[in-house]
């Protein structure tokens, strides 16, 4: 069972990574929760739009950016601060070998991304005869 947990901390590690800074994107900060059927990443993107959101997959990575264009020019007057973030978050994930990629889904609901990763049905145990 230790050896399953060391696996998935070092599984999971992967995903903090901070990465992007030099290519102008922000890495967005995510939780990762396994459930017995699924993993469910969480992340929040508060002011964001789900036309804002792409998701992909490509070599068993799923990608996750959001684009915000937030400008001065939304708002009437003189801005004294501006602190709202305006450009791009982005987030790989190296996907594990036991999930259904086909079945991945995501929605977004009050500003949270909830991205769910179904799990593949473990194999059945089977005997192998000797000859």
């Amino acid at each position: 069972m230790s050896n399953m947990l060391s696996l998935f901390d070092e599984f999971f590690n992967r995903f903090y990574e901070e990465e992007g800074e030099e290519d102008n994107f922000r890495a967005m900060a995510i939780d990762i929760v396994e459930h017995d059927k699924d993993f469910e990443i969480l992340a929040n993107l508060p002011g964001f739009k789900k036309d804002d959101v792409k998701i992909s997959i490509h070599d068993n990575q799923l990608m996750i950016e959001a684009n915000s264009n937030v400008t001065k020019e939304e708002t009437k007057g003189t801005v004294y601060r501006c602190e709202r973030y305006s450009g791009s978050y982005r987030r790989n994930l190296l996907l594990p070998e036991n999930v259904e990629v086909s079945k991945i889904s995501a929605k977004m609901e009050d500003g949270v991304l909830k991205v769910i990763i179904p799990k593949k049905e473990p194999s059945p145990k089977k005997e192998i005869t000797i000859e």
